[in-house]
């Protein structure tokens, strides 16, 4: 590597590091992941550097990032819960997911990962057909929107909004389900 390209890529370190740590670290759920995801994003920076000239190195860094935290959720399977759950003053949210994402099965544990499963496709099958697809496909079928857009015809924006509209639905239909699982 040049070493005008090596003293580039400090630089750049040294100018985001912080930043774009913090930015990761607010959207995931340990020190760990974040810095695995950091070190992703360095690692494919030094690679593209090499290649071709970046014009817009801090837009690059966080659309890079952003993406391998989508990559990462989706991954773990965390996204389809939080999405369901988000919960703005309640810290209960995490009790419920552990619960149903616990490995260890206890005739709790299945009796409530079989509820929450029937209530779910219960709402689904209440929302529209549209909504419900993208729903399905991009959560439980693991499609990008991308993917979804090339094999339907439809729009991107328009099937964000399908699913965001598919989200709230749920929301409101599980929040029951939500609040008589954590209160024993």
């Amino acid at each position: 590597m040049p070493k005008d390209q090596n003293s580039y890529i400090i630089e750049t370190i040294k100018a985001y590091g912080k930043s774009l740590m913090g930015f990761i670290r607010k959207q995931v759920k340990s020190d760990a992941d974040a810095e695995d995801i950091l070190q992703d994003v360095w690692y494919q920076f030094s690679n593209v550097i090499n290649a071709q000239p970046i014009e817009q190195t801090s837009a690059w860094l966080y659309r890079v990032a952003k993406n391998k935290i989508l990559d990462k959720h989706k991954k773990h399977g965390e996204r389809l819960l939080d999405d369901l759950y988000k919960a703005e003053d309640n810290d209960d949210t995490a009790d419920l997911i552990s619960m149903l994402m616990i490995e260890v099965t206890t005739p709790e544990t299945a009796y409530l990962r079989n509820l929450f499963w029937e209530q779910l496709f219960l709402a689904l099958d209440e929302l529209p057909p549209e909504q419900k697809a993208v729903f399905v496909w991009q959560e439980l079928e693991d499609l990008s929107f991308e993917e979804i857009s090339e094999k339907t015809g439809v729009k991107f924006n328009t099937l964000v909004s399908r699913k965001r509209y598919a989200v709230l639905h749920l929301r409101k239909r599980l929040k029951q389900l939500y609040q008589e699982i954590t209160e024993y």
